[in-house]
């Protein structure tokens, strides 16, 4: 029934509008499920496909787009995160705001600045995380890919990203070493083997991350020989800890002496006094590393603060997705209460919407674009961002075709976007959404195209033949 829906629809088109009328999704294996979209801009009652659009996927990554737009709804363009350092006599109290940008560089700036004006002898230095409250990982997000970069913790105090890079070599015994810079507070040791290809897919062994609370890491499994690294990137799992460390290596370098602790929380201090202010870029260029770099840790960051500025308390995950859809309804008119949020990154599984709900939220983004300047934010397929190397997206047509925000998570290939005219302009909104995604591996070892690029790479070359069409079309109504 599906396909023969999406057929119809596809042959309601103009002739010129579609180079042919199969059916992408005949590509997708059996199993699979899959919502699509495909509507003019200039006509908001048509839609030219829809299939499934009220059934509700996991969005993964899309999800950033409905973050960005309530981020523009709700902030200022000239929004900044700001870190500021204050001090009472010898003591120094560093309030954190959540920067996802905040670095090594900034912080040691601020040291220098507390030296300059306090002197070399601390007391005692507090660094209050007070902002935001509650988990600093969602609910849904995976267990297994906690230890990795991607899925660094959403929190208050946040440095270099909350991430630390290493490297895993492997030596002609059997055995691996790990590499991470002395400077970075953390630990991480190996007991996995290396083996050749085949041994390794014999004993059905892969690499396994293990770690604890303290930023204590462990590599265990299995890896193929290398005769380059292996390049890791650590979530710090404790970011104050990670912090309070940084800090202390730090005052050592400055030629500072700390007399008491390094402690967590809102001190009352009488007679506080700023020191220095770290400010972030502004709202536009946050929102454009999210959109193109789809970083997690900006996204989660900035769902927390609108949940913090929304409802006026310390921002978390519940409040801060409960904000993105009352700051939706009441300032765009978009009624997307029904979805299950629990993030603004996508990372959660249990996250769900529908594609009707992000054909709203692109419609929106579109008609206010003098206003909001979103999609210039936003990837153009083959050319910049996460899909400068998408498969599907590698050659004209479609290359440079289409803006667009993507979305994965196990089984799950999300596109939402929209497709531009020969001038660049955009002429179409569409949504896909296709998950239970698990194809069957190649029985040979030829290279052979994946059946998700083979759905992709049909269903984009409609969605640009039919935005060329509005274009022609347009331009042939205009005197």
């Amino acid at each position: 029934m599906k396909s023969k829906c999406l057929l119809t629809a596809l042959m309601m088109l103009p002739f010129s509008s579609f180079a042919t009328g199969v059916d992408a999704t005949q590509y997708l294996p059996d199993g699979s499920r899959n919502a699509l979209l495909l509507a003019p801009l200039h006509s908001p009652t048509e839609t030219l496909i829809s299939l499934d659009a009220d059934q509700f996927f996991p969005p993964a990554s899309t999800l950033k787009v409905v973050t960005a737009l309530a981020a523009k709804l709700a902030l200022p363009n000239d929004f900044r995160f700001e870190t500021v350092l204050s001090h009472s006599k010898n003591t120094l109290i560093i309030r954190y705001t959540g920067d996802p940008t905040f670095s090594r560089e900034a912080l040691r700036t601020m040291l220098k600045e507390a030296k300059s004006s306090v002197g070399k002898n601390i007391d005692t230095i507090w660094l209050d995380d007070t902002v935001f409250s509650g988990y600093e990982r969602a609910v849904g997000w995976p267990w297994d890919i906690l230890g990795v970069c991607y899925s660094a913790p959403s929190s208050a105090i946040t440095l270099d990203g909350n991430c630390v890079q290493g490297a895993l070599y492997t030596n002609k015994d059997g055995t691996t070493r790990v590499n991470v810079p002395a400077h970075q507070p953390i630990t991480v040791s190996t007991s996995a083997v290396s083996l050749s290809k085949q041994d390794q897919e014999q004993a059905h062994c892969d690499l396994e991350l293990q770690f604890d609370g303290q930023n204590h890491y462990s590599i265990d499994g299995c890896v193929v020989n290398r005769s380059s690294p292996l390049p890791l990137k650590f979530a710090v799992a404790s970011p104050d800890l990670f912090t309070s460390e940084v800090i202390k290596t730090e005052l050592k370098r400055l030629g500072m002496n700390l007399k008491g602790e390094i402690k967590m929380g809102n001190p009352e201090i009488a007679n506080e006094q700023p020191l220095f202010i770290q400010r972030s870029k502004p709202l536009p260029e946050l929102l454009a590393v999210m959109l193109q770099d789809s970083n997690n840790l900006y996204a989660d960051n900035i769902t927390k603060t609108l949940g913090a500025r929304y409802y006026g308390q310390a921002g978390s995950f519940n409040n801060g997705t409960a904000a993105i859809k009352e700051i939706l309804q009441t300032k765009a008119g978009i009624d997307i209460q029904s979805a299950v949020l629990e993030d603004g990154s996508g990372l959660s599984r249990n996250n769900r919407l529908t594609a009707n709900q992000m054909q709203q939220v692109l419609r929106y983004i579109y008609d206010n674009d003098s206003t909001l300047k979103l999609i210039k934010l936003m990837p153009v397929s083959g050319n910049n961002g996460t899909l400068k190397y998408r498969s599907s997206m590698r050659k004209a047509p479609i290359k440079g075709a289409l803006i667009a925000k993507s979305g994965s998570l196990f089984g799950t290939y999300n596109m939402m976007g929209y497709g531009l005219d020969d001038k660049g302009k955009p002429e179409s909104l569409f949504v896909q959404f296709v998950t239970d995604y698990h194809p069957q591996k190649p029985k040979t070892k030829t290279p052979t195209i994946s059946p998700l690029t083979q759905f992709e790479q049909s269903y984009y070359r409609q969605v640009v033949d039919y935005s060329y069409s509005l274009g022609r079309s347009k331009n042939k109504a205009q005197p």
